[in-house]
């Protein structure tokens, strides 16, 4: 059974509220990373998410091994869709990317890495409608953000493909 995400932290581990960011990066991965920061700590838009998340999981078949975290397929299906990247540098980005480790997970001490097949068969679940799905529902939450700090501060929100 797939889970949302690993219910219990590892030593190391650092609660996805808590990372931080380059305020003055100007790569598209750190303002993508902190969309997903703002669906995690919003709790009814994560529930949201996820409802969307759950119906693009094929009826249980108990074949052995456990699949992906639907918060790591979320996150590697819209990275890999919003920097238009091919498998391998997907992989690459998995395993050699801090802030994308954290955000996915991995505290300094896991040496758990991400294979290509792996990243295919879990990323092929992804599908397009699921995407515009999830857009649709961030997009609402914009609107809503906006609405309720029309003065002052308001966290970007970025569509997510």
């Amino acid at each position: 059974m797939r889970q949302t995400i690993k219910p219990q932290m590892q030593l190391g581990e650092v609660d996805i509220s808590a990372i931080t960011f380059n305020p003055k990066s100007r790569d598209d991965i750190p303002r993508l990373l902190r969309a997903f920061q703002h669906i995690w700590v919003t709790p009814e838009l994560r529930a949201q998410v996820f409802h969307a998340l759950e119906r693009m999981i094929p009826a249980s078949r108990d074949n052995g091994r456990p699949g992906m975290d639907l918060w790591k397929i979320l996150i590697f299906g819209t990275l890999r869709l919003t920097i238009n990247c091919d498998y391998d540098r997907l992989q690459e980005l998995a395993n050699e990317h801090g802030t994308l480790r954290q955000m996915l997970g991995h505290g300094p001490y896991c040496t758990h890495s991400y294979h290509i097949q792996t990243l295919q068969d879990n990323i092929a679940l992804f599908t397009p409608e699921i995407l515009d799905e999830i857009n649709q529902i961030v997009v609402n939450a914009g609107h809503q953000l906006v609405k309720k700090k029309k003065s002052g501060y308001a966290p970007a929100l970025t569509r997510l493909s």
